[in-house]
């Protein structure tokens, strides 16, 4: 556990740092569901680290020990935490989970807007006009979704620039990328190392939803003018909490649209994923190891109390006696010794 409970952080360190850099140069879609699992596995990876490492050293602490019945010699000696240690990993742990709940109740409330939003758009077609001047272009996520346009973003667009903002907000809906928004948002909430993880997060759905645009309109320069003029037209215009064309960086977007399709190639996700799998084992490895550690510390504790007792009990045994001696009476291949 002296290893492997640290590596799961050093994973998680090793991904907000290359994933993003790495997802802005692969093809959109997957590198969207490399990100997503990037950040849902590394924060329960990070989560995890913490609780056992604040757990073994706590449990090192003489009142805990006394009422876990277990042995602060034993833990000392196999897996020696540091107080300091454990107390950073508690409050970091606390500060998580708390940010965490923060969050959740955050994107509980977008979702209830969003769908809110949907009612009130009117009509009951998945488009949406809107009889406004200001020009404006979003997806709004919901039982169906809407696609809520303006007169405004219309009159700014020719036929086939329409057609292709149409159907970058229909690949939002879609993709359910208001999903793959509220994970990076919630695991980003948990630990601030994975915004720059977030934040890619987000260009990335927009690059997936612009290169299946381009797909379905048929041309890559008709989806690289509209995203560029109705990001230029809706400049001043506040944006919405919702899906939109004129969201992330245009410029970078322009430019990529401009270019051949990128490329997709299977090496760096092969590495995300070794590196994932290596942060779930860790993990795993850690929390069975502490499992023993504790097990190990109950029986020298029930052996040190037989010797202190010479075996004989007067009067009731000592607390927590019927739990600790079971692990006397059972082998190393989980054998009764009775």
């Amino acid at each position: 556990m002296r290893i492997s409970v640290y590596v799961p952080l050093v994973v998680a360190v090793v991904l907000a740092v290359l994933a993003p850099r790495v997802a802005r140069q692969r093809a959109p879609r997957p590198a969207a569901w490399l990100l997503a699992c990037a950040a849902l596995v590394t924060v329960t990876g990070w989560l995890g680290s913490l609780a056992l490492l604040a757990f073994t050293g706590f449990a090192q602490i003489p009142v805990v020990a006394e009422e876990g019945h277990w042995s602060v010699a034993a833990l000392r000696t196999q897996d020696p935490v540091f107080l300091s240690v454990a107390a950073v990993s508690a409050l970091a742990l606390a500060a998580g989970l708390v940010s965490l709940g923060v969050a959740a109740l955050r994107q509980a409330r977008h979702i209830l807007w969003a769908r809110r939003e949907c009612g009130r758009v009117p009509g009951d077609t998945e488009l949406a006009v809107l009889d406004d001047e200001a020009p404006q272009a979003f997806a709004l996520p919901g039982s169906p979704g809407r696609i809520v346009v303006s007169r405004g973003m219309l009159r700014c667009l020719g036929d086939a620039e329409r057609e292709a903002l149409l159907a970058h907000e229909r690949a939002h809906l879609r993709g359910r990328h208001h999903l793959f928004q509220a994970v990076w948002r919630l695991t980003a909430a948990v630990n601030p190392l994975f915004r720059p993880l977030a934040e890619a997060g987000g260009f990335v759905l927009e690059r997936w939803a612009d290169e299946e645009a381009a797909a379905r309109v048929g041309s890559r320069r008709v989806v690289a003018r509209a995203v560029g003029r109705a990001a230029l037209a809706s400049a001043a215009v506040a944006r919405p909490a919702a899906l939109a064309a004129t969201g992330g960086a245009v410029p970078q977007r322009v430019q990529a649209l401009l270019a051949p399709p990128p490329p997709r190639r299977t090496l760096p996700f092969v590495a995300g994923a070794l590196l994932l799998t290596l942060c779930c084992a860790s993990l795993a490895n850690a929390a069975s190891d502490s499992e023993r550690l504790v097990d190990s510390a109950e029986r020298a504790q029930c052996a040190a109390d037989a010797e202190a007792t010479g075996g004989a009990w007067v009067g009731h045994p000592p607390r927590g006696r019927d739990a600790c001696c079971g692990h006397l009476a059972v082998d190393d291949h989980g054998r009764h010794l009775r």
